[in-house]
């Protein structure tokens, strides 16, 4: 069953009756009657059906996932996906499995656990809507860049491998560096604020890493990051501006994917805004609690729904304390900062703020915090040189999508999830 064929290839949406056309793919799906069998090929644009008629015993043997040319002639049926199926074809085995898949790709929905589907990465993305849920990751990247991009942002790609284990308190994966210590970046913090001094707008994509022990259905030990940093701000709001548009062409983008159905949330012209000590009042927790707990940004989501119709609520003014040294006070009480997270549905989705840009008031506020600023000597060398008022935000990509398809474990939309368990596949 082997053929050579000029014939360019034809997606299977781009099927059109009265053509002879040849299509490559993967069998998704065998299906026998009395006197014909119906073999589902799978490409990237969808499903294609291909009539056998003659010759079945061989096309028994084909098991799924067998990867496949097939060359015929497009006819109408209004039964076939896409109302078209290959009739009279010449087949070609292009690839063979190794024997039954462990996973029942042709079923509408993947029924295995999440650790049987995370153990079989390789082969569940396959699965058509495995396979949407990581098109809505990349229709939302390209609108992240889009939308950085028509502001006058530049991106920027800085190193994950650092030499200290300084940017926050979060903890940090150490690696051999050669006979001397390194670490894996927990954020392009420093290197996007440097860059603020030559480009003024910067953006970037990529890993971060944070070996904090959580296991949790929200956190990952490795996360894509959309990090943004932008000069000549007046304060932190400015920066909300910014991330308003952002998310606003995220989700457009996203709502452009075909087949996404999803329950897109409406992007306010404006985020709501409450300051942190207003929350924790809101939510009644205690005055002097640093931080806001899932359970607290759970019921601010519905407070922000409820009294906004907003699935968005800013938090902002977060205590000193729990925000790191570059963090820039609020001008009427330091005990706060011109920081803020966004919550997105009654879950913490992104940070951001206004960071300090003279060099003395890093100098006093590595002080305070009983930091030796020699061990940051390379950062604190940029605002030596002088440096603009700037501010920025970062976005957990996985987060952002898991959020937006309702996924119960984020682990359900991560190509490959690292965490406190897993670090294969």
């Amino acid at each position: 069953m082997t053929t050579s064929t000029s014939v360019k290839r034809t997606l299977a949406d781009d099927l059109r009756p009265g053509e002879t056309v040849m299509i490559e793919g993967f069998i998704h799906r065998r299906r026998r009657l009395a006197s014909v069998m119906f073999l589902i090929i799978r490409d990237r644009s969808g499903l294609a059906q291909v009539v056998i008629t003659e010759d079945r015993e061989r096309a028994e043997q084909l098991g799924e996932e067998t990867v496949i040319r097939a060359t015929g002639r497009a006819v109408a049926n209004p039964q076939a996906p896409g109302g078209v199926e290959l009739v009279d074809p010449e087949l070609e085995v292009l690839g063979e499995p190794d024997g039954p898949p462990p996973l029942e790709l042709w079923r509408p929905g993947l029924k295995a656990s999440l650790p049987t589907l995370l153990d079989h990465a390789a082969l569940a993305w396959r699965h058509p809507a495995r396979q949407r849920v990581w098109r809505l990751a990349a229709a939302a990247l390209q609108g992240f860049r889009g939308a950085l991009e028509a502001q006058d942002f530049t991106e920027i790609a800085t190193p994950k491998l650092v030499g200290g284990a300084t940017e926050s308190g979060a903890n940090v994966f150490g690696v051999d560096y050669f006979g001397r210590p390194g670490y894996l970046a927990q954020s392009p913090q420093f290197y996007k604020q440097i860059m603020v001094g030559v480009f003024e707008r910067v953006f970037e994509v990529g890993p971060v890493f944070r070996a904090e022990p959580h296991d949790t259905v929200r956190h990952l030990a490795q996360y894509t990051s959309l990090d943004a940093e932008l000069g000549f701000i007046r304060d932190h709001r400015d920066v909300i501006m910014v991330l308003r548009s952002v998310i606003a062409a995220m989700i457009e983008a996203v709502a452009a994917v075909p087949g996404a159905e999803l329950e897109l949330p409406a992007v306010p012209a404006e985020f709501p805004v409450i300051h942190f000590a207003e929350a924790l009042a809101l939510v009644g927790a205690d005055p002097d609690e640093p931080d806001l707990a899932p359970e607290h940004e759970r019921r601010l989501g519905e407070w922000a729904r409820r009294e906004h119709g907003s699935d968005f609520l800013v938090v902002e003014g977060y205590p000193a304390a729990k925000r790191p040294f570059y963090t820039h006070p609020q001008p009427d009480d330091h005990r706060w900062t011109n920081s803020f997270d966004l919550i997105f549905r009654g879950t913490e989705l992104v940070t951001g703020g206004q960071r300090l840009h003279r060099l003395a008031d890093y100098r006093a506020a590595l002080a305070e915090r009983g930091e030796d600023p020699e061990s940051y000597a390379d950062y604190l060398a940029t605002f030596g040189y002088g440096m603009p008022p700037h501010g920025g935000f970062a976005i957990g990509l996985e987060r952002f999508v898991a959020q937006l398809t309702g996924a119960a474990n984020i682990r359900e939309v991560t190509l490959f999830p690292r965490d406190l368990h897993r670090i294969t596949p």
